[in-house]
C-alpha cells in the first residue's frame, strides 16, 4: 500500500530577536568552491587574490577570505579556506579545506577528491557508489563560479579537494553509518549555514533512511542518541546497523520521513525524559525549545498520593522525577508515559507502518514497552 507523503518538515528556527544575535556561516561546499575559485583566479591573473566573491543559489553572494596559497609544483595552485560555520554548532567549524587546481588539455571541469574527502560505499545517497562525496549542490556552485575560467575550446581545469584531518573529523559525523568512508562529505545546497538551523540534521536522518531503504531493510529504529541506540541494538541484535537511525530531538520529522520512505515497521528507543516530552505531543524535544513541565506527568497519574504528586511536579528534572516514582513504588508511571508517547508517535507516523516504543532506564533496563 502506498501512502501520500507527509507535509514537508519545517526546521525549528530562532525568532527574529534571537537571530539578530547569531551569525550565519558558510558550508563545506562553499569553502571548497571559494578555494577552487581562488586557485583558478591565481592561474588566470598571475597572483592569488586575498578574497573571492562566490555566486550562490537564489541570487545570493558570499565573500570568503583565503587563508593560504601555495604552489604544489608542476603548475598546480593550492588555496586553502578555513570553514566558518558561524554560530551553528558544527564539527566542521574551523576545518581547513583546500583546492588544488591545474590547467589540463581536456575542456571543462574535472572535479575529484583527495585526502580527507570521503567516498560513497553504500547505495541510497544522492551520489553513486564509488564517487567522491562531493554533493550535487557544491558541484553546481563550483561549476557556476568556475565557468568564466573554462573557455569552451580549452584548456580545462582539474580541481582536487582536500580536508585537513578530514578522516578524523568524519568519525564525529554520520558518515560512517551512511557508508561514506575516508573523510568528510562536501555539503551545502545553498552555500550558507543558518545559525542553529536544524535542516542539515534532518537531511542526515533522511540520508540514513535512504541507505536503509536501498539495502531493502523493512524496519527502522529511531533513537534519541548514541546511548539509547546502543540499548536498542542490544534488545534487537538481529537488525543490521543500518536499521538504527539517531533522530536526536526531531521526533515529528523523523517519523514523517520514516513514513515517506515506506518502512514496514518503525521503533522508537527513548529515555524517560524524552518520552515525557514526546508524550506531551511535542514535535521537537530539544531543551532550548521544549520546557519539561513535570506537572503534566503528575496529571497523567491520577492514582498518586498527594505527597508523591507534589514531589513529581516539583522535581528539577525528569530523571529526578523518575527516582521519586521508583522510591514511591510508582514505576508503573512509565507505562502511562510510554502509552502517550506511542500515541503521539502514531499521530506523526500515520496509519501505515507497525510501531513500537521502548523506554529505557539509564542502565539499559526497559521501563516500558508499547507495541501495536
Amino acid at each position: 500500500m502506498t501512502y501520500p507523503p507527509p507535509p514537508a518538515f519545517e526546521p525549528e528556527t530562532p525568532g527574529p530577536e534571537e537571530r539578530r544575535r547569531l551569525r550565519t556561516g558558510f558550508s563545506t561546499g562553499a569553502a571548497a568552491a571559494a578555494a577552487a575559485l581562488g586557485a583558478a583566479r591565481w592561474l588566470a591573473e598571475g597572483r592569488p587574490p586575498d578574497r573571492v566573491e562566490l555566486a550562490l543559489p537564489a541570487g545570493r553572494r558570499l565573500t570568503v577570505e583565503l587563508a593560504e596559497a601555495g604552489r604544489d609544483g608542476g603548475g598546480d595552485r593550492r588555496v586553502m579556506v578555513i570553514k566558518d560555520a558561524g554560530d551553528d554548532p558544527d564539527v566542521t567549524h574551523g576545518a581547513r579545506i583546500s583546492a588544488v587546481v591545474r590547467l589540463v588539455r581536456t575542456p571543462g571541469l574535472d572535479l575529484s577528491g583527495g585526502p580527507g574527502v570521503g567516498r560513497v560505499t553504500k547505495p541510497g545517497l544522492t551520489l553513486p557508489v564509488g564517487q567522491w562525496a562531493i554533493n550535487p549542490g557544491p558541484r553546481a556552485i563550483m561549476r557556476d563560479n568556475l565557468a568564466p575560467h573554462l573557455p569552451p575550446d580549452g584548456p580545462g581545469l582539474a580541481v582536487s579537494l582536500e580536508v585537513a584531518r578530514g578522516e578524523e573529523l568524519a568519525l564525529k559525523t554520520l558518515n560512517p553509518r551512511l557508508g561514506v568512508v575516508g573523510g568528510l562529505s562536501i555539503l551545502g545546497t545553498t552555500g550558507l549555514v543558518k545559525p542553529y538551523s536544524h535542516g542539515a540534521y534532518v537531511a542526515a536522518i533522511d540520508s540514513a533512511m535512504s541507505v536503509a531503504q536501498a539495502a531493502r531493510l523493512r524496519e527502522i529504529v529511531l533513537s534519541t542518541g548514541g546511548r539509547s541506540e546502543a540499548f536498542a541494538q542490544a534488545v534487537r541484535p538481529e537488525l543490521p546497523e543500518a536499521s538504527f537511525v539517531q533522530m536526536a530531538d526531531f521526533f515529528r520529522a523523523a517519523l514523517r520521513l520514516a513514513a515517506r520512505h515506506g518502512f514496514a515497521a518503525v521503533g522508537v528507543a527513548d529515555f524517560f525524559g524524552k518520552a515525557v516530552k514526546q508524550a506531551a505531543g511535542l514535535d521537537c524535544t530539544h531543551a532550548h525549545r521544549a520546557d519539561l513541565d513535570l506537572s503534566l506527568l503528575a496529571d497523567w497519574l491520577p492514582g498518586l498520593a498527594p505527597p508523591l504528586r507534589r514531589a513529581v511536579s516539583t522535581a528539577p528534572t525528569a530523571l529526578a522525577a523518575l527516582e521519586v516514582l521508583k522510591a514511591g513504588g510508582a514505576l508503573a508511571a512509565a507505562d502511562a508515559v510510554a502509552a502517550r508517547a506511542h500515541a503521539a508517535a502514531r499521530a506523526f507516523l500515520g496509519p501505515g507502518p507497525a510501531l513500537w516504543l521502548r523506554v529505557f532506564d539509564f542502565d539499559g533496563t526497559t521501563l516500558a514497552l508499547v507495541e501495536d
